[in-house]
């Protein structure tokens, strides 16, 4: 069993930037972030490997959002830069016990554990 811990959302001007931090308790491999703003469904974020070699990135944050982890800490970041109203979500943490291939890394149905999520709100 896996327990995922989210946090580091809050309220943050447009073009302020975010942090925010996942703790998995119990083996993970590939972790991702997700959000869903509302009224809208789920979508993906960013996601990176065990090793932290390989990262992949939603085309909405490429280039202003970097996802990073620590697995001393058996921990995730996402580091959210140039933050735009459309970013507001809940932001969500996803664990894989299981290798995936890079063109799994966005799809829901890859991850077998998430977090309760954390509010981000970006006021114009």
């Amino acid at each position: 069993q896996v327990q995922l811990v989210e946090s580091g959302g809050g309220l943050v001007q447009a073009g302020g930037s975010l942090r925010l931090s996942c703790a998995a308790s119990g083996r993970t491999l590939t972790l991702g972030w997700f959000r869903q703003a509302p009224g809208k469904e789920r979508e993906f974020v960013a996601a990176i490997s065990w090793s932290g070699s390989s990262t992949y990135y939603a085309d909405s944050v490429k280039g202003r959002f970097t996802i990073s982890r620590d697995n001393a800490k058996n921990t995730v970041y996402l580091q959210m830069n140039s933050l735009k109203p459309e970013d507001t979500a809940v932001y969500y943490c996803a664990a894989s016990t299981k290798f995936l291939r890079y063109s799994d890394f966005g799809g829901g149905g890859s991850y077998d554990y998430w977090g309760q999520g954390t509010q981000v709100t970006v006021s114009s």
